[in-house]
């Protein structure tokens, strides 16, 4: 299956919280184990004028993580965090940011998986990494 291929795949489910933060998936590789989503964040999820709230920040970043073992692992249906941390290394602003998600060991029913998210001049501004429970069809 093509990168374009994965990514139709994954974007014909996404659930509706990716919408309201701006959200869509801009890459796709299943043999690199990874997904990057673009999200254009407004003021409306922010606090202290532009700085976006940190529950909004780990949920891009759990949505990242979790289609990346979605597109490595077509028979894996649900995933369901067990354990989320998520670092905030810069306040992450409104605008245009990346969220990149890559699985770093996957089992049959767990994953391990990290996240990083970039504003739109490419600075890091937190991570994540999360224990995950998979459900297969």
């Amino acid at each position: 299956m093509s990168d374009k291929d994965t990514i139709g795949r994954l974007s014909a489910h996404l659930p509706k919280f990716i919408d309201m933060l701006g959200g869509r998936i801009s890459a796709a590789d299943a043999p690199g184990r990874t997904c990057s989503m673009d999200f254009d964040i407004s003021r409306d999820f922010c606090h202290s004028v532009d700085i976006v709230q940190g529950g909004f920040v780990t949920a891009m970043l759990d949505a990242a993580m979790t289609h990346a073992i979605f597109a490595a692992d077509s028979d894996v249906v649900n995933v369901s965090s067990l354990e989320i941390k998520t670092n905030y290394l810069e306040p992450t602003r409104a605008g245009r940011l990346r969220a990149v998600g890559t699985v770093v060991k996957s089992g049959y029913r767990i994953a391990f998986m990290e996240g990083r998210l970039y504003d739109d001049r490419g600075l890091l501004t937190a991570t994540a990494s999360t224990v995950a429970k998979l459900v297969r069809s």
